[in-house]
């Protein structure tokens, strides 16, 4: 599975699966790369907002394997919402992290995380302003690749409008029972790789007797089928886990889903709650 890529509409290539790091502690998360790099990852996905950048430069630094073999991305806070704070905050995340460059930085929202299913206000000319300083930054050298995260058709046709630089990546929530088919066929027909985070829907989809079912009969875990899904969908998966076990277990893939059933699963029903983790926006929640 490592050595699955996608190139990018830049011709940078990509591993199609990543570690996310999403609450994972600053103070954790270098012993949690290390042994992502050791079991054959070399996708790391962190973010300003995650607050353990340090740590994931840390880990990138310190794996024992050259830092061009490994692709390391963050985002630009949701709240960078003018060229000079998002810019600003490029300069600090690479410095932070400790390395002389990043293979890709995203924006993290087009609305910040307080409006977040909140308002209307799609933040236009700021994600514009944001958009520009990740131009300037990736044509500086500073960034290899730069995309976006959690925007819908609406807010990539804006940003398409004044754009010198078409985005590489749409970062998005993307899982069995939330497949926004629609956004990722947008994307895919516009040559913008789709990036599925949350692929194994924050655990809530482990609930799911009918998944499980599924899964029994591909000899696989619920969570390898989830992966397996968003690859077969076309997309970048990046599982979230600082459990080496479960790293070694999310990469064992050797299986495909049957069209069939891959037809079932984009249509599964939508999971009532995500639980305690429904309180985030990505998930539906209000800050």
């Amino acid at each position: 599975m490592f050595d699955n890529s996608i190139v990018l509409n830049n011709g940078v290539k990509i591993p199609q699966l990543g570690l996310g790091t999403w609450f994972i502690d600053d103070d954790k998360v270098a012993d949690a790369v290390k042994a992502a790099v050791e079991i054959g990852y070399r996708h790391i996905d962190t973010a300003q907002a995650y607050g353990n950048e340090r740590g994931v430069g840390e880990g990138v630094r310190t794996c024992g394997i050259p830092r061009e073999e490994l692709f390391v991305v963050s985002k630009v806070a949701a709240e960078h919402k003018t060229y000079e704070e998002a810019m600003a905050g490029i300069n600090e995340t690479i410095e932070k992290m400790g390395l002389d460059y990043l293979d890709m930085m995203i924006i993290h929202s087009p609305q910040p995380w307080a409006k977040v299913n909140q308002c209307e206000d799609r933040y236009v000319e700021g994600n514009r302003a944001a958009w520009k300083a990740l131009e300037d930054a990736y044509k500086a050298g500073k960034l290899k690749a730069i995309g976006i995260s959690n925007f819908l058709i609406e807010d990539i046709a804006s940003l398409l409008e004044t754009a010198k630089i078409k985005p590489m990546v749409n970062q998005i929530l993307l899982h069995i029972s939330n497949t926004p088919i629609e956004l990722v066929e947008y994307c895919q027909k516009n040559n913008i790789a789709v990036e599925a985070y949350s692929p194994i829907a924050h655990g809530e989809i482990l609930n799911q007797l009918e998944i499980t079912t599924i899964a029994k009969k591909y000899g696989v875990t619920v969570p390898q089928l989830c992966i397996r899904y968003t690859l077969q969908l076309g997309a970048i998966s990046l599982p979230k886990t600082g459990n080496p076990e479960h790293m070694k277990s999310n990469a064992q893939l050797d299986f495909e889903i049957s069209a069939e059933d891959m037809e079932l699963l984009k249509n599964f029903k939508k999971i009532k709650s995500y639980g305690d983790s429904g309180v985030f926006p990505v998930y539906g929640g209000k800050m």
